[in-house]
């Protein structure tokens, strides 16, 4: 079955508005260790009928060998993008979904940084709870879409942005401890994952409050 295509229809709705679109979508979530990352992209209003770019969709339903390349084209099609992050131990602290929240207002400030007026904008958050307003109110609307990374094209793109950024910082903690196979199983339940932590107990880089060593298998 050929993998459903991200359209433009929500975000030209937000544009005839007068509003520029903020898409956010998290990755990491349900991995065991590592941190969350949420990926933020910018559209501002484009003339006309835009087309999607090529290629994209939810990052889950690209080939992994294809996602860089994806991510890279996503970077320049969009207006602009920042990544967000949560440690596991931030995690540990305050819980995923206030993590989650973090990660995604610290995105929100790369994207301050870059010019982008966030007054001005609309958020798409993939899925159906708010935890950006929950863990601190922003000056603009969110707007929950299930499966926005799925059917919005912006979402799709932060999506694929976020998987790539966080891919690449699991393959470099793995060689800080690559009993774990983080190169591999990007810090997800995966069942040599899961055999090393019953054998070798968690790192630091584990989410310490979870109860990990009976995960199923996620990834």
């Amino acid at each position: 079955m050929t993998p459903a295509t991200p359209t433009l229809r929500v975000e030209r709705a937000i544009w005839s508005e007068g509003r520029i679109v903020i898409a956010c979508d998290e990755v990491g979530r349900g991995a065991l260790a590592g941190p969350v990352a949420i990926g933020a992209a910018v559209m501002a209003p484009r003339p006309g009928r835009p087309r999607v770019l090529p290629g994209l969709r939810d990052s889950k339903l690209i080939p992994e060998a294809r996602r860089a390349e994806v991510a890279q084209r996503a970077g320049q099609w969009v207006d602009a993008s920042a990544i967000g992050w949560a440690s596991s131990a931030e995690i540990d602290e305050v819980g995923i979904m206030r993590a989650l929240g973090r990660a995604a207002h610290r995105a929100l400030a790369g994207l301050r940084e870059q010019g982008v007026p966030i007054r001005d904008a609309l958020v798409i958050l993939d899925g159906n709870h708010d935890y950006i307003s929950a863990t601190d109110p922003l000056e603009c609307d969110v707007r929950t879409i299930v499966k926005a990374d799925r059917d919005c094209a912006s979402a799709a793109a932060a999506s694929v942005l976020a998987k790539v950024a966080r891919d690449a910082l699991m393959v470099e903690l793995h060689d800080s401890a690559p009993v774990y196979v983080w190169d591999r199983n990007k810090g997800y339940a995966s069942e040599a994952h899961r055999s090393a932590i019953i054998e070798h107990g968690i790192s630091a880089h584990h989410r310490a409050s979870w109860a990990i060593t009976g995960a199923p298998t996620l990834f």
